[in-house]
């Protein structure tokens, strides 16, 4: 990394940080340059000073991402902690910051009678992952409670956006931007929530899913008019390993860590997976988790 960084950041950027200790599968080599910003204003500040060409990659809570074992060249930076607003505006909307936990908005909109928002119990990321990607649990999808988003580019340019400025189709967002990251969402919501709601689709998840263990979440996206986690478990594969990661026995779309594994044994996995799935029903399925980095 050939530039300088000013005083006022160079104390705090962390050089060659091991991403395995931000990700929830525990694994992934070391990032060139990793800041975690204050708040906004640091956040912007800090984008900047950064050259055009120098690499960006934006990290919240590290799920739904396979880090590979030789790192991330370039800058991560790390926004669960900067940008943690969560505010009730007005009867129906709620304005939630991009470092916001899924699972705190699901909390927080049950004790205000909001919803439907219990489904965000069910996405391990934060609010920022889940507008990237428009990540969904339960029947739930994240852009359908949309009404705008505030937006950040590598300038440091802050713009409000309308939900018609984008193309939103299943675990998939078009931006009118390539350069630009979302820093927050205004969600409309109905009265009718309940705490109640929202406890028992967690314990369902709880019942359902390998919770505390290392993941990332559900690795495949459902085919039209099937689940990915049916077509493993009838391939066979639950259990299957490759080194530390297996197929976990509870759910068939989730892969584990067992403690020991790299990213190279996860990733095999994953390419494994998609094989004996596509011999057996002549389907391909395609990973909904990101993966970033060099080999």
């Amino acid at each position: 990394m050939s530039f300088t960084l000013p005083p006022e950041f160079a104390s705090r950027v962390r050089l060659g940080e091991p991403l395995s200790r931000h990700t929830s599968w525990h694994v992934g080599g070391p990032a060139d340059l990793f800041f975690m910003p204050r708040d906004r204003a640091d956040l912007t500040a800090f984008l900047k000073i950064l050259p055009p060409e120098v690499p960006l990659l934006w990290l919240g809570l590290g799920s739904n991402l396979l880090v590979r074992d030789g790192g991330v060249r370039g800058v991560v930076i790390s926004t669960r902690d900067a940008l943690s607003a969560l505010e009730r505006r007005g009867e129906r909307e709620v304005y939630a910051e991009a470092g916001v936990p899924c699972a705190k908005l699901a909390r927080q909109c049950a004790r205000w009678d909001l919803g439907p928002a219990e489904f965000f119990s069910g996405i391990p990321g934060t609010v920022g992952g889940a507008l990237a990607m428009n990540a969904g649990a339960f029947g739930g999808e994240t852009w359908r409670q949309v009404v705008n988003v505030e937006t950040v580019d590598r300038r440091g340019t802050v713009r409000e956006r309308t939900r018609e400025e984008f193309r939103i189709g299943y675990r998939h967002v078009e931006q009118p931007a390539n350069d630009e990251w979302f820093l927050a969402a205004k969600f409309h919501f109905e009265a009718g929530s309940s705490e109640a709601g929202t406890r028992a689709l967690l314990e369902r998840r709880k019942q359902t899913q390998p919770i505390g263990e290392w993941s990332c979440g559900s690795v495949f996206t459902n085919p039209p008019g099937d689940h990915a986690a049916r077509l493993i478990e009838a391939a066979g594969l639950k259990g299957l390993r490759i080194g530390g990661a297996v197929v976990s026995t509870k759910h068939a779309n989730f892969i584990l860590n067992e403690g020991e594994a790299t990213a190279r044994d996860i990733e095999t996995l994953i390419r494994q997976v998609q094989q004996e799935v596509a011999r057996t029903h002549g389907c391909t399925l395609t990973p909904e988790c990101r993966i970033v980095g060099d080999a």
